[in-house]
């Protein structure tokens, strides 16, 4: 039972406008169809509600598009998949995650979502227009599909994952470290998206500020009730539940990826919080032998080019496997090329033929390609009471996030910074970039963040990929942190730099310096870093070049 289908024909001039944001396919026909409130069954007894989206004539082998979601049925998310993909010809059904918007039961992040998952395709074979199905949609939306992917029936065609991961939030939950901004961040928006006015609220930013403010609570496990005035269940379940721990089984999806048979085509942008665990996924896939494709763009959560992509993959290359018909050629690997600003086509991912090159740091600032000589360590102070801040990069609000300027961070005396002479040659980097640093420090923990930069002809320092890791030292102590993948080309003139600080607050919790765990902590201390870049020590961040 539902609404009766009617047009939905206030809609068209949306229609028109996303098209032309999102440089989309041009629509088939204008005029569609909507039907709202479906309720479907679930296997334990509980009510899922829905939204189907038609054409208005829609032919004969018109598939389904399955979106689930837990940000609701209308608004901008409505536009983007419901009318956008409707528009094109497909059908599409739209389902509110158990718990939001209507559907029956507690919201509990990614704890429902196979078996809620399987009923919805259960319920949707038995509509006259169910047909065969893709899966698509970004990030939590991602993540639904990844939930039943291994278990999907025939019926189910293709699926295009965008901004996502196969364990979602778990990705952000190594042992001892917490990445605060994205965790608290989602919290607080989803504990509060279903009150009146907030998707303007926060379109305009309203309470931002007091989220931020929350940010530097301590101990930690008291910033959701210092933002929210009450706990949330999955704030507290992150603090207390590292991604190792047996807690998470039935929400880590990644043993399964290789047991996926269904065709994939992963979207990613490289300045995106999923990007290292996604392209784990698609690794996983083409180990297994299986139809996988995977496109990174130069983009960050929530960027319109990797909106744009997800949407024509899935009108395209995605209904075309559900059609029968030959879908649109796609290579096992397409890549945009930072710095170049060029798209490139490869087998696989890594690509074959980048070699690690040692770029060392060097006494003075210097970052070169021989390795360092005998020198004292470089040493900075890192102060938890005004942490080291962060800057551009991947976050889950599109707000700051990306390259952005470096200079005012460098500038900083808690930021070391290691640059190259001018390049006389460009400098080709595309894979995996790992750095190693040898350390030491006077408290028995601390963090250690790592940058690669490039800086052009008038100074500017943009970051290209960074990491942090949590170390425990013991002595001088060789620490490897695996920043995000890339792929850039530094121009001759150009100059490669590398940060090293400990901290990045507030994307990830400060370490308080006391070994303590995090989310109990409350004193912060300041802490001495020495970092060492002599012969016996050498120090180096390692790109893959040509």
């Amino acid at each position: 039972m539902g609404t009766r289908p009617r047009f939905d024909l206030g809609g068209k001039a949306i229609g028109l406008l996303v098209q032309r944001l999102l440089k989309l396919p041009p629509a088939t026909s204008r005029d569609v169809t909507v039907e709202r409130d479906l309720r479907i069954p679930t296997h334990d007894g509980r009510t899922l509600l829905a939204t189907h989206w038609a054409p208005a004539d829609p032919a004969p082998d018109a598939p389904t598009a399955v979106v689930r979601t837990p940000y609701g049925r209308s608004g901008p998310l409505d536009w983007l998949y419901g009318r956008a993909l409707a528009e094109r010809g497909l059908h599409v059904l739209t389902v509110s995650c158990r718990g939001t918007f209507g559907s029956d039961g507690d919201f509990r992040a990614m704890r429902h979502e196979r078996e809620d998952g399987l009923s919805t395709l259960s319920w949707l074979a038995d509509q006259p227009w169910g047909g065969d199905v893709v899966l698509t949609g970004s990030s939590y939306l991602g993540y639904t599909q990844w939930a039943i992917a291994a278990e999907a029936p025939v019926r189910v065609k293709a699926m295009v994952p965008h901004v996502t991961s196969s364990r979602l939030a778990l990705a952000f939950l190594r042992p001892d470290r917490f990445e605060m901004e994205t965790l608290l961040g989602w919290s607080v928006s989803t504990a509060t998206q279903e009150r009146p006015g907030a998707l303007w609220r926060a379109v305009l930013g309203i309470g931002r500020k007091r989220v931020q403010r929350a940010m530097s609570t301590l101990p930690l496990v008291d910033a959701d009730t210092a933002a929210l005035g009450h706990t949330w269940p999955f704030y507290q379940e992150c603090l207390h539940h590292d991604q190792d721990d047996p807690y998470w089984k039935n929400e880590d999806h990644s043993p399964s990826v290789g047991d996926v048979t269904v065709p994939v085509s992963s979207i990613a942008g490289w300045y995106d919080i999923f990007l290292a665990d996604q392209l784990r996924d698609f690794q996983v896939l083409r180990a297994a032998g299986r139809d996988a494709h995977l496109t990174v763009g130069p983009w960050w959560h929530g960027h319109t080019g990797g909106m744009a992509a997800v949407l024509g993959d899935t009108v395209g290359w995605a209904a075309a496997h559900a059609r029968g018909t030959e879908p649109p050629r796609k290579p096992p690997v397409r890549l945009f090329v930072m710095g170049v600003g060029e798209w490139r086509d490869f087998d696989e991912w890594p690509p074959t033929g980048y070699t690690p090159q040692r770029w060392h740091l060097a006494p003075g600032g210097g970052l070169r390609q021989a390795p360092g000589t005998q020198a004292p360590p470089t040493s900075f102070t890192y102060d938890p009471a005004e942490p080291t801040p962060s800057l551009g990069g991947p976050k889950l609000e599109s707000r700051g996030a990306g390259p952005v300027d470096n200079r005012e961070l460098e500038a900083r005396d808690d930021v070391l910074v290691f640059t190259s002479a001018v390049l006389d040659a460009d400098v080709e980097v595309i894979g995996e970039v790992t750095a190693e640093v040898w350390i030491r420090a006077d408290r028995p923990s601390c963090d250690l963040f790592v940058r690669l930069c490039d800086v052009d002809e008038r100074g500017r320092s943009l970051n290209i990929c960074d990491d942090l890791v949590k170390v425990r030292p013991d002595g001088v102590t060789k620490v490897t942190v695996e920043l995000f993948p890339t792929a850039h080309v530094f121009r001759r003139g150009h100059r490669l730099r590398v940060q090293v600080s400990a901290g990045a607050f507030p994307r990830f919790a400060r370490n308080l310096g006391d070994g303590r765990p995090s989310h109990t902590a409350t004193e912060p201390r300041k802490t001495a870093v020495e970092v060492f870049h002599d012969a016996d020590h050498p120090s180096a961040v390692l790109l893959p070049q040509k």
